[in-house]
């Protein structure tokens, strides 16, 4: 389980480019790399790559889930009312339908997860940084 920012960069799926498509919902830099790209296929499959202190907007998957398989460094996941948990590769995550949540790095490591994720997202307000600063390393 390393933090290591070369361990998550060249990880066993590629990094992808930086996700520009997405920036507006992220706090920080992540990069992105489809991993499937049928159309046919019903279902998005990416690596998420986060920098550290990056995390995502909370959000809702409708008429859908996701599932985070953790593959490198440490990171959070929170569903909204409940504690964040932390996050380390091997980790699985599931979300269910209508599930408000975030992810992303911890501040002081690189974190990346394939994102396996059906449905249309909602996305809401930022991680305020009063949020993110209270969650204990």
């Amino acid at each position: 389980m390393s933090n290591n920012a070369e361990t998550v960069k060249n990880g066993i799926f590629e990094m992808g480019p930086k996700n520009d498509a997405y920036q507006q919902f992220f706090t920080g830099q992540s990069y992105l790399q489809s991993l499937v790209a049928d159309k046919d296929v019903n279902v998005g499959v990416g690596n998420v790559t986060f920098e550290p202190g990056c995390r995502n907007n909370w959000h809702i998957h409708h008429d859908g889930y996701q599932i985070l398989l953790v593959t490198a460094g440490t990171g959070w996941y929170q569903d909204a009312g409940q504690p964040a948990r932390k996050l380390h590769a091997g980790d699985v995550v599931v979300t269910c339908d209508g599930v408000k949540h975030w992810h992303g790095a911890t501040k002081d490591s690189w974190f990346s997860h394939i994102a396996i994720t059906a449905g249309t997202p909602e996305w809401l307000e930022p991680v305020s940084d009063a949020q993110y600063d209270a969650l204990e390393d």
